[in-house]
């Protein structure tokens, strides 16, 4: 439907209450109103999107080394006080990556070899020269053992990310015995790779402990809280509320972030002004799914009569009672609310008599034909000629069900169209490597409310949208 369509529709479309109040429509009480602005429900948007992870896993993999030696290595030695020194080379497997909930493990096998000897001291003083050198997994198969660590995933309501990390035990899975020792040396191995793993993690805490994602999430705010140009249907304003994660957990090879917006966003013909502001702490938490958009298009009286003029100016009927004949020319309409959510309709005529004559309605909507009725149309005449203001013949029955049959709109070949268009927009690549796949359930139509300056059409549309990342550049 386009911009007129909608107008005219807007101009009808009253919720099916019955009033038996009797107004003055050319002054008409606002007094009564039962409707604020302010009362527009809190619109949920909740959208799960699943990022695939493998593309980072790769990445993860590439980034970190696949071997590492002791400190010069294979010409120093690394001196363990007086009595030993020794040199290692270790490499590590492909890392393997697992998560569940809001937990990562990232794990691989180490493979190593090493080299050292011994030698007599005795309070620092040295008592013997070197023995020869004793290898473990030089010539024989390297001796392996499972490393990981744990990361837990958490964010604060203002918005920043905490990464707690867990060096987990390592687990030999061979044994390393050399001669100059002549003993299992496992243990003492594990213990020198504990160290370093333990660096490892206080770097990593320290490096990615925690991120702050405000000023990202400040970005999205800004464009959220611009006014947008809906092209001949007027402007959107979002008006956001709260942004939250509902939910971030991790399957298989896929991560899982429900993301969610409380909004209360307005339609209006008139350009209103931007109101810029910080993004408020993360609101709490919600399960529902899916989205439930409330949206109040507000539409100027002005539009509404412009559009009114532009079907029925100038229009004529002719009629008779018994022998009086009467031509009756529309000169000019002018649209109101009524108060006691009826819409007056003033209309300037001229032809047998001059005149005004008021007209207000109870338009009602049939949800299951999809079209909008006017009924218990009322009239009040109000001219220079005492007579005319008794003309009770000037809409009869017969008149007033004609008048009826041109307030008949028809919504549901719009209502399909914009099913239609809406679900062309939900379903598509939106950059590469990441689409979005929506449904709209349901548009109804849940109210109109004639304000003194404005009249109000409130509806709502229900579905679902979720969001897939198969493949994203990740710079590190």
């Amino acid at each position: 439907m386009n911009r007129k369509g909608i107008l005219i529709a807007a101009g009808f479309l009253l919720p099916a209450l019955s009033f038996s109040q009797k107004i003055d429509p050319a002054k008409p009480d606002m007094a009564p109103e039962n409707f604020r602005l302010d009362s527009l429900p809190v619109s949920e948007i909740n959208i799960p999107v699943q990022v695939a992870l493998k593309p980072l896993y790769t990445l993860a993999d590439k980034s970190v080394d696949t071997v590492f030696t002791s400190p010069g290595y294979p010409d120093n030695w690394v001196q363990d006080g007086c009595a030993t020194r020794y040199k290692y080379v270790f490499r590590r497997s492909p890392l393997q990556f697992t998560g569940a909930g809001n937990s990562m493990t990232i794990g691989f096998t180490g493979y190593y070899k090493i080299v050292g000897s011994t030698r007599l001291c005795a309070s620092g003083t040295v008592l013997s020269p070197w023995t020869p050198a004793c290898k473990c997994g030089f010539s024989e198969p390297e001796r392996r053992v499972t490393v990981s660590f744990t990361n837990s995933i958490a964010v604060t309501p203002d918005f920043k990310i905490n990464l707690a990390v867990k060096r987990n035990e390592p687990k030999p899975l061979d044994k390393c015995e050399v001669c100059f020792w002549g003993q299992d040396i496992t243990s003492q191995v594990i213990k020198g790779l504990t160290t370093e793993l333990d660096a490892s993690k206080k770097d990593m805490e320290k490096t990615y402990g925690a991120y702050n994602l405000k000023p990202r999430f400040q970005q999205v705010w800004d464009q959220l809280t611009k006014v947008y140009n809906l092209y001949g249907l007027g402007w959107l304003q979002i008006n956001p509320q709260k942004l939250k994660i509902n939910n971030l957990f991790i399957q298989k090879d896929s991560l899982n972030i429900f993301l969610g917006l409380t909004a209360k966003p307005v339609i209006s013909f008139e350009k209103p002004a931007e109101k810029k502001a910080l993004i408020p702490n993360m609101g709490a938490f919600s399960r529902q799914q899916g989205f439930s958009i409330f949206l109040d298009a507000v539409l100027n009286y002005d539009s509404l009569s412009h559009i009114m003029n532009m079907s029925v100016s100038g229009k004529e009927f002719d009629f008779k009672k018994g022998f009086i004949k009467k031509k009756f020319i529309v000169d000019s309409c002018r649209v109101y609310g009524g108060g006691f959510d009826k819409l007056v309709i003033k209309v300037n005529f001229s032809g047998t008599n001059n005149g005004v004559v008021y007209l207000t309605g109870r338009p009602v909507y049939d949800k299951d034909k999809r079209k909008i009725e006017v009924k218990d149309i009322d009239f009040d005449i109000k001219s220079k000629n005492v007579l005319l203001g008794s003309a009770d013949w000037l809409f009869d029955k017969k008149i007033t069900k004609e008048i009826s049959q041109y307030a008949q709109f028809e919504l549901g070949a719009y209502i399909d169209s914009a099913k239609t268009n809406i679900n062309q927009q939900l379903n598509q690549e939106l950059m590469k490597g990441i689409r979005s796949a929506g449904n709209i359930k349901d548009i109804r139509l849940i109210g109109i409310y004639p304000m003194q300056q404005q009249l109000v059409i409130r509806s709502n549309c229900s579905g679902d949208l979720s969001v897939k990342v198969d493949s994203v550049n990740f710079s590190l």
